[in-house]
Parts: structure tokens; sequence; C-alpha cells
């Protein structure tokens, strides 16, 4: 593997011109694929198999009408006066002219105005669905009503969901990015180049992702989980390479030798980090939900594509580059093998990695013990689909759920739908009527409306409103009562849908998927480790720190964003339960980053190991070496992240932040402190692997022991570089 990426490295920098023009050109293709075949995204949260979306699509075909998407207006008079139907009319006229609205019920007629008569919803069914709502039938829709006086009108339901964008708040991470690069440099020529490469990736990546979304349905959240990892591992694989470039520079080498010696070694950790990422991501597919599985590869792609122009584009931006990678007053300094190379056991690094190694165990007694602590409101968490009542305050969805909750009741936000099925008219309509005896009597429900039928009067809904809102752990309780009582209504099909019902099947499915994906992607990377470090241990290690990085995160993330300590900070303004997929989806990416930092970090040590280092020096070592580039590829990441928490959607926001949270723990506390802890009380033992495996597992040389042994070192001839 050294050896191949070492002369992948020294070819990209030799021809540079063509690596930079290749690179150029499939941007251009990429991007004009993205113009010509790019398609909407989707904020549809479905689970095929469910009970939930069986009825969905049972509506589709037995009773059209009823599938498509919704919307309700609610009309609220002022303060201590009463709605008349003549007052209404209006709204409900103009709501039923927004094209594509097949219906806008007065809510007089259906019962649907407040007992005070101050308030009353006019349900709004469009012919199509959610995704096929344009921006101009949005708009009209969101306009209905706006002119009648002396009434306040609010718009919502799933037309109302808006779809998260990119915007200003996430350029902060990256302009913190690009100075964690100019200190950590000293070189805007390197800070920017490093930037430059991560973005080109992104700018393929996202392209591409493009592209396909005529053909693939893609949830509206899939791009921005792959610019979000996209950028910050772009950074920091070129971060990573760069600083083992300017290291051979420093040496003594040669541009060309320096860069096919850092795609060589440094390169080598990459491939392997990025792997550890990209099977984490691809697993998401174990869960069996197709637009995780989706995100999840998407995600994946766009890191596989920062893998690839690290490796690639990278050393030939380097060849552009030159010795200008180095601070002015170090280029001087650049020297042939006779002087020392600049700065080496003098650093930070050196000096926290002899700290860690005097107080390892208070280090790791401490670290574990206030991880454990951090992870303490884990027990307590509760998850669910986001509904409006969590949207940022102001904005229509919110106002409207609040306004439907001051009239109503909460129960009245989260709509459950009945759907029965008996094969003749009769029998539907006598299965109807037995379906609302049984769910009135179910405890946790406010009011079940009369059925509607189909034409052919074969399927019938009804329209079940509980007690309690859309995310609350009682509609929970509710919604499966129902479940049991009409699973026994005989001769007749009875499926319970909505989305309050959707929410809690894709929560339970994908609470029932965690167990497997987490044993198969931790099984699957320590597996991978195994193979890079030749070691049981440290595989292991890496693993059991993992887990600790993901209790605390979670701990922290139900603080803030379930319980809402502190939850002013990061722009919440009404804590709820954590989006369902958060966990899975935090512990694929989690799991990733936090093996990008293991083989980082440990790939040093073992570098130096393999090389004749004493056990405990090697790991003073590889924290003096790599301990600087670690904490700027996690300050860097954080950043990135960080950006994302202040956008207003929930679902983007607290994903941001748990992700900003994990990296910052993992990176500090587990890898910078408990690694290197562990790593000196294991001494060579760290490095113990059994006879019969050894002889079985290939050598993949990530370390660059064949190489070094195989390639003599290049060097310049010149006493000094030209620079």
């Amino acid at each position: 593997m050294a050896i191949l990426l070492y002369r992948l490295g020294r070819l990209s920098f030799r021809r540079r011109g063509r690596v930079l023009a290749l690179w150029l050109l499939l941007l251009a293709l990429l991007g004009g694929g993205a113009a010509a075949f790019s398609g909407p995204t989707t904020s549809k949260f479905s689970i095929p198999g469910t009970e939930s979306q069986k009825a969905l699509d049972s509506l589709s075909r037995e009773f059209p009408q009823a599938g498509g998407a919704t919307g309700t207006i609610v009309v609220a008079a002022p303060e201590g006066g009463t709605l008349t139907p003549s007052a209404v009319a209006p709204v409900t006229k103009e709501a039923a002219e927004v094209p594509g609205v097949l219906a806008a019920v007065d809510p007089f007629a259906a019962k649907a105005v407040s007992r005070d008569g101050r308030y009353a919803l006019i349900q709004v069914q469009f012919a199509s669905g959610v995704d096929g709502i344009t921006d101009t039938q949005r708009e009209a829709f969101r306009k209905a009503g706006a002119s009648v006086a002396d009434l306040r009108v609010e718009h919502g339901g799933e037309i109302m969901r808006g779809v998260p964008e990119v915007g200003s708040t996430e350029i902060i991470g990256v302009a913190v990015a690009a100075l964690v690069l100019v200190l950590t440099f000293g070189s805007l020529v390197a800070a920017g180049m490093t930037l430059l490469n991560a973005l080109v990736g992104v700018a393929a990546g996202m392209a591409g992702l493009f592209a396909l979304s005529s053909t693939v349905e893609l949830t509206s959240t899939a791009p921005i989980l792959a610019l979000m990892l996209g950028l910050a591992v772009g950074i920091d694989y070129a971060l990573f390479i760069t600083s083992r470039y300017r290291h051979y520079l420093a040496d003594g080498m040669d541009g060309e030798e320096a860069a096919g010696r850092a795609a060589g070694t440094a390169g080598s950790a990459v491939v392997f980090a990025g792997a550890t990422v990209v099977i984490a991501l691809a697993g998401l597919a174990v869960a069996g939900v197709p637009f995780l599985t989706v995100m999840g590869l998407a995600a994946a792609a766009t890191v596989a594509l920062a893998v690839l122009v690290s490796l690639t584009l990278l050393p030939a931006v380097l060849g552009f580059a030159g010795t200008r990678v180095l601070p002015r007053k170090r280029r001087a300094q650049v020297r042939t093998p006779a002087s020392p190379p600049v700065g080496t056991e003098a650093g930070f690094g050196f000096r926290w990695g002899r700290i860690v190694a005097r107080l390892r165990v208070p280090a790791l007694v401490l670290g574990v013990v206030g991880l454990c602590a951090l992870a303490l409101p884990v027990q307590d968490m509760r998850l669910a689909l986001p509904d409006a009542g969590t949207e940022a305050v102001g904005s229509p969805n919110r106002e409207a759920y609040d306004l439907t909750t001051e009239g109503f009741g909460e129960g009245f936000n989260g709509r459950l739908v009945a759907v029965v099925s008996a094969g003749t008219p009769q029998a539907t309509a006598a299965a109807a009527e037995k379906t609302a005896a049984l769910i009135a009597d179910t405890g946790g429900v406010l009011t079940v409306a009369a059925p509607q039928t189909n034409e052919k009067g074969t399927t019938a809904l009804l329209a079940v409103i509980p007690e309690t809102g859309p995310t609350s752990a009682a509609t929970e309780d509710t919604v499966h009562e129902i479940r049991d009582r009409v699973a026994d209504v005989e001769g007749a099909a009875v499926s319970l849908t909505g989305a309050t019902a959707v929410g809690i099947d894709v929560s339970e499915k994908l609470a029932a998927a965690l167990p497997v994906y987490l044993l198969l992607v931790v099984g699957l990377s320590v597996l991978l480790l195994m193979l890079v470090f030749r070691s049981i241990l440290v595989p292991l290690k890496a693993a059991l720190g993992f887990l600790l990085t993901i209790g605390a995160t979670f701990g922290i993330t139900v603080a803030i964003f379930q319980n809402g300590h502190l939850a002013e900070l990061v722009g919440l303004d009404t804590p709820g339960p954590l989006v369902s997929f958060l966990p899975i989806l935090l512990i694929g990416i989690l799991f990733g980053l936090a093996m990008d930092y293991e083989v980082f970090l440990v790939s040093r040590m073992r570098e130096d190991f393999v090389h004749g280092a004493d056990a405990r020096e090697s790991v003073i070592s590889g924290v003096g070496h790599n301990g600087r580039v670690v904490t700027a590829a996690a300050v860097i990441m954080t950043a990135v992240f960080g950006g994302f928490v202040f956008m207003p959607d929930p679902i983007i926001k607290s994903i941001g932040f748990a992700l900003a949270i994990g990296v910052l723990i993992d990176a500090f506390v587990v890898r910078m402190a408990l690694v290197p802890a562990v790593m000196h009380l294991l001494g060579r033992a760290a490095w113990w692997l059994p006879g019969p495996v050894d002889r079985v597992l290939p050598d993949l040389d990530i370390e660059g022991e064949r190489l070094q042994r195989e390639i003599p070192v290049q060097r310049e001839p010149a006493e000094l570089v030209k620079t």
C-alpha cells in the first residue's frame, strides 16, 4: 500500500498540470450533470413494511384523493370575539382556489370550530404529494386569507415544511477552519491550498449527488450531511498529508520525493481512516430504512472523493506551491541531512506526551469517570420525528401549531387516520362503525370523526384526535393501544397511519436496528484496524474509547435538546425528543471520525515502533509529531459542524451540535489523553499479535517500513533548497 501510494504521489506531483486539468474537467462534467439532471429533494420519512406505510400505500390505490399533501389554516377571532360562517367563508374560498387544491373543508360543516367559537380549522387537501407541491402553490396557500380583516390567519401542515438550505452561518465554520489552518501552518499558501483541496472534493461530491437526484430519492437532509462530512474530512485529510509533506521538506527531501513519501505514509493512514468512515456510513443500510441508506451512501461517496482528492490533486497542488507551504522564515532553514530537522522535540505535543506518560493512571481514571458522568442523561433519552412544535418560533408552521394548541389542544396537531377496508360497501360501513366505537373507547383518544368513504365504498377513513401532542410518550401508548383494539375487527383490514403514526413506526424500526448496526460497524472496523496496526489490543482500545465518546455525546445532547438545559446557547426555542434517526446516524459518523483520529495518532506510534523506537518513547513521538495535527483537525471539524448548529431546522441543528461535541470529546479527551495513557500502560504488549493471526493477516505496511527499506530516500543535492 505505502509503495503504491508513494508512486501515485510522485506521479501526481510530476504531472501536476495534467492532474489539475483532469480534476477541473471532472468538476465541469459533474456540474453540468447537476444542472441538467438535478431533481427535487423529499421531506418524507417513511419505512416500507410498517403498518403506517402500508396504510399510506393502500390509500394511494383505493383513496387517491386522500393520498395527497395536506395543509391546515387556523383562523382565530380577536380576544373575546367569535367566528361566524360568513367571516370564515372568504378564507375557505381563497384556499379552495389555490392551484392543485382538491378541496378546502368548511370548518362549520366539519365541526372544526372550538367550543368557545373563537378558533376554526380549515383542512386543505392537495391532489399531489408534498414533494409535488411547487413554490408557487405554497406561496398561494400562504396568502389565502391574508386579506381578511380582523382575523388572525396562520398556515401550517406538511406543505409548509421548508427544505433546509446552506446559509451564511455555515460560512462561519469555514472561516474558523481557515484561521486554524493559518495558525497551524504559519503559511497562507499552505492554509489556502488545504482549504481549496477540500472544497474541490466537496464540489465534486455535491455535484455528483445532485446529478443523481432525479433518479434517486434524496431526503432534504442528505445533501447537508454530505456537505458537513465532505468538508470536514476533506480539510482533515489534506491537513494530515500536507503536514507530513512539510516535515519531509524540512528533513531535506526534494519536493517530488517529499510528496511521494507523504502520500506513502500519511496517505496510507488517510486511506484507512477514510475506509472506516465509509464502512460506518455505508453500514447504515443494515437498518433497512431507505432514506437513511441514501443519506449514508451519499455521505460515504463524498468522503471517498475526499480521499481520492487528497491522494491525487493534493500532491499536484503541492507541486505548484513548492516550498511556499513553509513559513517564510523556515524556508531558508530547509537543508540537507547534515542539518537536523527544524523543530522536533521541543513542541507542545512532545511536552503533552510526557505529561500524559507521567500521569497516565490519574488521566485514565479522571477521563473515564468524567465521560461516564456526562453520559448519565442518556437513560432518559426519547426519540421521535420532529413536529412543527419544535420549529423556530415565528416560522409559519410553528405559529399555526401554537395557535391550534391554544384553541383546540395539542392533540389536534397529531391527528391519526384509521384506514378500514372490507371488500364491499356494506361490510366496510359496518367495520368502520365498529372500528370507530373501539377507538373512541380507547384511553387517550379525544374524538373520532365520522367515516369518509371512497367512491366504491370499499375503503373508509376515520380521523382520530388524540388528547396529547404528536411527540408525547402518551400518544405513543395511545397508538399501540388503538392498534391492539382494532386488530380483532372481523372481516376487515384496519391500519393506523398519519404523520404521528409514521413517526412512531420510524422510531421503533430504527431502535430495533441500532444494536445490529452497532455490532456490524464496530466489528468490521475493529478488523480493519487489526489489519492496519497488526495488534489485538489497539483496535479493542479504540472501540472502547469510542463507546465512552458516544455515551458522553448522547448525554450532553439529551441534556440540551431534550431537557432544555442551556438550550438558549444553541438557539433552541423548544426542547423535545431527539430526532429518531440521530442515534444510528451519530454512531456511524462519529465512529468513522473517531477512527480517523485513532489512525492519525497511532499510525505514527506504530511507525516509530517498527523502525526501532522503544514502545513508550514511540507513544510520546506519536503524540509529539501528530498531536498538533489531530487537535487542529478536531478544531476544524468542530467549527465546520458547529456552523450548522445555527441553522433554524431542528434536525440539522441537533446533528451539527452532536457531531461537534462528539469530535471535541473524542479528540481532546479520548485520543489525546486516554489513548496515550493506555498505550503507556500497555507498553510492548500494545503491539502483540498471536503468531497464527500474524501469518494470516496481510501486511498492508501503512507505516512505510517496506517503502523505507526498498526505496532509498532521495534528497536535494544542494545544501539549501531554493525558494
